[in-house]
């Protein structure tokens, strides 16, 4: 499992377009699982879940991706999974790393 959580500063809506638009164009197998919207007094919640399929690991990972817009603040938490063909214990997260670096390239410009 990979984790990136951080403070963006922008439009909820551009912020959450361009994450979408970065992660399912930077790969042909990617696809948005679903998606929830949540909306509390001026507090807004985006959840989705992409998946694509890993060539370097032969299986399918998991994106999940949280943005939460509060008091003028917008969080983000992502999280990957599914990288690892082992029974046990996982022994490669090169598939869960890769697709996060896809979030990561949007992160930075969304951050002061």
């Amino acid at each position: 499992m990979a984790k990136v959580e951080c403070d963006l500063y922008g439009d909820f809506d551009m912020i959450l377009q361009d994450m979408e638009d970065t992660i399912l164009g930077g790969s042909f197998s990617a696809s948005m699982e679903d998606g929830s919207d949540f909306f509390v007094g001026n507090c807004r919640c985006a959840v989705r879940v992409y998946e694509r399929y890993s060539f370097f690991g032969g299986n399918r990972v998991s994106l999940n991706l949280t943005l939460l817009e509060a008091e003028g603040q917008v969080k983000l938490s992502a999280i990957t999974s599914g990288g690892s063909q082992a029974v046990f214990f996982k022994v490669n997260t090169l598939s869960e790393e890769t697709f996060l670096d896809t979030v990561r390239s949007v992160i930075d410009d969304y951050q002061l």
